[in-house]
């Protein structure tokens, strides 16, 4: 609900807090996508895991990082402190890279994945809810999307610095694996020197966050927001598969991070605008034309695994990245009370990560069972579906 008072002129920069926590996440994506470009690759042809443990592996690793997000939120609402959480959950994520480049089973490819993950879990959800706490209302789109494009940026340059990497030491996937430790721990120090919190409001409430009666709280319309977070990564499975699917094209080992680049620069690129955007008109027909272009990406990667088709396909897809993910966090702050907030990125990420888990095992299911153009044909029927919930929830 907007305030009733008399109007304030709305700020014209973002609080520098903002860019900081961009540029963090930069760092941790170079880091992260560095290995995650190459990672698919490197566990089919190097340990001979199949596309199927592929998928299970992404699935349950995703959705473990989703699933803490609740406990972290919920806790950083509690203590009415997000910054020491975030810290901790960028520190862990530094501190799996070396076991990356020590993997020699598939079990140890998950172990590592899982420690990213639940890093990435810990600092999820306060890190979203510090965004929201430090940007104004009025720009609240503009901060979210500024982060994702700044994230997005790390998640192309990563992939980036693979291929540099690859064809410098003859495709050698552990020493790449390696140099992702360097960015990591550049991003833990700038978090801890550059980020201020602000001080919590006086009448904030410090309870249970995930009582009864404080989740009765955050109403109807933040609830709704979940169940269309919940649909979107229905269809919408991991970016592995699109790695595996240019592969299957002929796409070399050294080469196989520039499907994440070319995804994450359009996703980068549209990131913050489509945020500034999402400030100005509806929320729900944006979500629309975000399912209807994964549609079309995904009919599209079904034809081809190589030349146009593929490669407008994947552009698509970031496309659609950069249209829905940061208007859904924007959804979540706007409809959960300011001490709830942590909680509710926590939730929305809940239902989204297993959303994630069943996704991506189908995705690997199908793409053993009867190839890859099922695979993303299911994406795209699953996307369909989405569309018209959204459309009746709207009736």
């Amino acid at each position: 609900m907007r305030n009733s008072s008399i109007p304030r002129a709305a700020p014209s920069r973002l609080p520098a807090g903002i860019w900081v926590l961009g540029f963090v996440s930069l760092l941790m994506d170079v880091s992260s996508e560095l290995i995650h470009s190459l990672l698919p690759v490197f566990m089919v042809t190097t340990l001979g895991i199949s596309v199927l443990v592929v998928g299970l592996i992404e699935g349950l690793a995703e959705a473990t990082a989703l699933i803490v997000k609740v406990f972290s939120g919920a806790l950083s609402d509690h203590w009415g402190r997000r910054k020491p959480l975030a810290v901790l959950g960028y520190g862990l994520g530094a501190l799996s890279k070396p076991l990356f480049a020590l993997a020699s089973t598939s079990g140890l490819v998950l172990t590592a994945r899982l420690i990213d993950r639940v890093g990435k879990g810990i600092r999820g959800a306060p890190r979203d809810a510090l965004v929201a706490d430090i940007a104004p209302p009025a720009m609240r789109g503009a901060a979210f999307g500024l982060r994702q494009s700044l994230d997005t940026a790390g998640a192309f340059l990563g992939p980036a610095l693979a291929i540099g990497l690859m064809l410098l030491w003859a495709n050698d996937f552990r020493a790449v694996f390696w140099v992702a430790l360097i960015p990591a721990a550049l991003s833990v120090a700038l978090l801890v020197v550059g980020v201020r919190e602000p001080a919590p409001a006086a009448a904030a409430r410090r309870g249970n966050p995930i009582r009864r009666e404080n989740l009765r709280r955050l109403g109807r319309a933040y609830w709704g927001v979940v169940a269309i977070g919940a649909m979107f990564t229905l269809a919408r499975f991991s970016e592995a598969f699109l790695v595996l699917r240019a592969q299957q094209g002929g796409l070399g080992l050294a080469w196989a991070p520039l499907v994440l680049i070319a995804m994450n620069v359009v996703y980068s690129v549209g990131a913050y605008p489509f945020g500034r955007l999402s400030d100005r008109i509806s929320h729900r027909a944006l979500l629309a034309w975000g399912l209807a272009v994964l549609i079309a990406a995904d009919m599209l990667l079904a034809a081809g695994n190589r030349g146009p088709l593929l490669w407008v396909g994947i552009g698509l897809w970031g496309l659609h990245m950069a249209m829905t993910q940061g208007l859904l966090a924007t959804m979540v702050a706007e409809t959960a009370p300011a001490d709830l907030r942590g909680t509710a990125f926590g939730f929305f990420n809940l239902m989204s990560g297993l959303a994630l888990l069943v996704a991506s095992g189908l995705a690997g299911l199908l793409w053993d069972r009867w190839g890859a153009p099922a695979t993303f044909l299911a994406g795209a029927a699953l996307s369909a579906l989405a569309l018209a919930a959204l459309a009746w929830r709207r009736r």
